[in-house]
């Protein structure tokens, strides 16, 4: 249970990354809004996760789930380039948060 809070978790650090970029500088009340309730949600599902998980683990999976997410959908949403060289990076993460959930 705490790994899929743990992805829940990260999964909200998307929306409000990708919320920061809609609320143009705290200017759009509802895009504002919404990228602060996301952020409450993020951080409230990585403190119950790190009931059970390694800080450092936890913290890990949960910012690499995040950066894999926001990437991914600026290059899908916001036409942000998708080169290999990033793409290749992005796989690096994916491939060490694979890792830290097997050596959990």
């Amino acid at each position: 249970m705490p790994w899929i809070l743990l992805i829940f978790a990260g999964l909200f650090e998307v929306g409000w990354a990708l919320g920061l970029k809609y609320t143009e500088g705290f200017t759009r009340p509802l895009p504002t809004v919404l990228t602060v309730a996301s952020m409450i949600v993020s951080l409230g599902l990585l403190g119950l996760a790190l009931k059970d998980l390694p800080v450092g683990t936890a913290y890990a999976v949960w910012t690499g789930v995040g950066t894999v997410g926001t990437a991914i959908l600026g290059m899908w949403l916001l036409g942000e380039p998708a080169t290999a060289v990033r793409l290749g990076c992005i796989a690096l993460i994916v491939c060490g948060i694979a890792g830290l959930k097997l050596a959990a």
